[in-house]
């Protein structure tokens, strides 16, 4: 996502050399992040293909992010939490993306608990392409440019 981010940057006032360096960056954050992306899906597999409970692990993982992601409330956002209260501005659509990112995760732990990590990275690639297509479809909102 930073790789996308940096490659993508405007370039109202930049000479060759400053953006050529910012494709440079851009490439590079992308290949790191494909090397990480990669080491974690083969070490997660191993985690799962374990002898140890899938729901312990599940369990294990949601603490500490429960735990990390209230320190992020209470040092950024204690105040508003305190005023009108932890779920301020949720709305019906918020918690249907709740439910579909929850059943998103099972579903993945499922794909690598009985098939394997380089099928996980296949389905996610045609979920990318069908994406776009769909998009293109039905929003009209894709241009390609050379």
């Amino acid at each position: 996502m930073v790789a996308v981010a940096l490659v993508q940057m405007p370039s109202n006032q930049k000479s060759p050399s400053e953006s050529s360096t910012s494709s440079t960056i851009g490439l590079a954050a992308i290949l790191v992040a494909c090397l990480t992306s990669g080491f974690a899906g083969v070490y997660t597999e191993l985690l799962l293909k374990s002898d140890n409970s899938i729901w312990v692990k599940s369990m294990q993982l949601s603490f500490v992010s429960m735990v990390t992601s209230l320190i992020g409330v209470f040092l950024s956002d204690w105040s508003a939490v305190m005023e009108s209260g932890f779920l301020q501005g949720y709305s019906m659509l918020v918690w249907i993306v709740i439910l579909l990112q929850a059943l998103g995760g099972l579903v993945i732990a499922m794909v690598m608990k009985y098939a394997d990590n380089i099928l996980k990275g296949f389905a996610a690639s045609i979920s990318i392409v069908l994406s776009c297509l769909v998009s293109y479809v039905l929003l009209e909102d894709l241009t390609l440019s050379m």
